[in-house]
């Protein structure tokens, strides 16, 4: 690798990042960092931010950005980041990212997975799980035999919560207003690269390795 990876993934939800910062953390061996799992492990070893974080959490309070971004400052300092990392869930806005910047934690590659609006929520909508195993199933690209029970105990499928169209227009929309002029910001830094989402996860990840390759000769 010829340079320091220090990444973050946009795309809405659904889009694929999960899916994608996985397989790219794995080849270039850097740790996926989560916010979220940051935040509670910081607060289970009682370090200063933790301490900071905990006094929110206790109150049912959201943790302040400032407070956040302490916890990733003191994450990013461990020996398993010494060749880059991926943060996963930080950023979701402008001013986020600016406090990124302000506490110097530098961000050399920015992947933006495109996925239209339309087929995220057939992707999402069309999801469908059996309560009784866990299974998931999708109605176009991995229907029951039935596509209304499952193949393994026969439970009846249902739709998640979070997966009705009408909750993932939502979620579209925020990101849309609140996360989605992150790509501007890192634009104007030189830093984005843009990826189409295709039908098949191994092209989606062909196209992000390639794009990563040339966004660090």
């Amino acid at each position: 690798m010829t340079k320091n990876l220090k990444m973050i993934f946009l795309g809405a939800p659904g889009a694929g990042k999960g899916t994608q910062s996985d397989i790219v953390a794995e080849k270039y061996g850097i740790p996926t960092i989560s916010t979220g799992v940051m935040i509670r492990e910081a607060i289970k070893n009682n370090t200063e931010m933790g301490l900071a974080a905990k006094a929110y959490t206790e109150k049912g309070a959201l943790v302040p950005d400032e407070v956040v971004i302490g916890i990733i400052s003191e994450r990013l300092e461990k020996a398993d980041c010494q060749n880059g990392f991926i943060l996963d869930g930080f950023p979701r806005t402008v001013p986020q990212a600016e406090a990124l910047d302000q506490m110097g934690v530098g961000i050399n590659c920015v992947v933006s997975l495109e996925v239209a609006d339309e087929k995220i929520v057939e992707r999402m909508s069309g999801r469908r799980v059996c309560a009784k195993c866990g299974a998931s199933y999708h109605i176009l690209y991995n229907p029951s035999e039935n596509g209304t029970s499952c193949d393994k105990c026969g439970e009846a499928l249902s739709i998640r919560k979070d997966d009705a169209p009408e909750v993932v227009l939502d979620r579209l929309n925020v990101y849309h207003n609140q996360t989605e002029p992150l790509k501007d910001f890192y634009g104007k830094k030189g830093v984005l690269v843009l990826v189409e989402g295709q039908e098949e996860v191994k092209d989606t990840t062909r196209l992000t390795l390639e794009a990563i390759e040339n966004a660090i000769k």
